[in-house]
C-alpha cells in the first residue's frame, strides 16, 4: 500500500519526472499483454500505481493532504496483495463508430476474459470493484479487473509453469496468448 510518505511533493516530482516516467513505461512493457487486436490488459502494481497517482496530483496540481489522500484511496485498492493479479482492462479501437458499435456488442466481456495458470482451472476476474461501468446498451471501453489465484495456482507459477489468456465472451472470437516469459516473470514478483 502506497502513503504519503511514498510520493513525492509537486517540485520534487517535476524534477524527478522524466527519469521516473522512463523507469515506468520501461517497466510497463513487462506488464501488459494484447489479447486479439483490441484488447489490452495493463497488469497494475505499486511502481504503476505510484505514477498513476503522481501524474494525477502533477495534472490536478494538488499539494493539500486531503486530495492526497483521496487519490490514495482511490488507487490503493489496485495493487496486488499476494495472491492475486490487478489489471486495467483497455477496450481499444480507433475509429469512433467502429468503436461505439463494439462496445454495444461487447457487453459482459470484461467478466469473461480468463487466466490459466498451467493445468489448474480457469481464473475469471472479479471487475469494477468500485462500481459498475457497463449499463444495459454498451460496455465500458475501461475495466478495473482482479485475478483471484488459489494457494495451488501460486505454487504452480512459482514453479514455472505457462500461463495463458483467453476470452469466452462470443462476439469477440480469438485464440488464447501465452504470457511472454518477461510478463509471467513480472507478474510472479506480484505473488507473495
Amino acid at each position: 500500500m502506497l502513503t504519503r510518505a511514498d510520493l513525492w511533493s509537486l517540485e520534487e516530482y517535476a524534477e524527478r519526472r522524466p527519469s521516473f516516467r522512463a523507469d515506468v513505461l520501461a517497466h510497463k512493457k513487462n506488464r501488459q499483454i494484447l489479447v486479439g487486436d483490441h484488447l489490452l490488459l495493463l497488469f497494475e502494481d505499486q511502481l504503476t500505481l505510484k505514477y498513476q497517482i503522481q501524474e494525477m496530483l502533477r495534472i490536478e496540481k494538488v499539494f493539500e493532504a486531503s486530495g492526497i489522500n483521496d487519490e490514495l484511496e482511490a488507487y490503493n485498492p489496485l495493487i496486488p496483495n499476494g495472491d492475486n493479479w490487478k489489471c486495467t482492462l483497455l477496450i481499444q479501437y480507433n475509429d469512433v463508430d467502429e468503436r461505439k458499435r463494439r462496445l454495444a456488442e461487447l457487453i459482459g466481456v470484461e467478466d469473461q476474459i480468463w487466466m490459466q495458470v498451467g493445468e489448474t482451472k480457469r481464473i475469471y476476474p472479479i471487475t469494477d470493484e468500485d462500481m459498475d461501468r457497463t449499463t444495459a446498451d454498451k460496455t465500458s471501453a475501461v475495466h478495473f479487473m482482479r485475478y483471484q489465484l488459489s494457494a495451488e495456482q501460486i505454487e504452480a507459477v512459482k514453479a514455472g509453469a505457462a500461463v495463458t489468456v483467453g476470452v469466452d465472451h462470443l462476439a469477440f472470437p480469438c485464440e488464447s496468448v501465452l504470457l511472454p516469459e518477461n510478463v509471467r516473470q513480472s507478474l510472479l514478483n506480484d505473488l507473495g
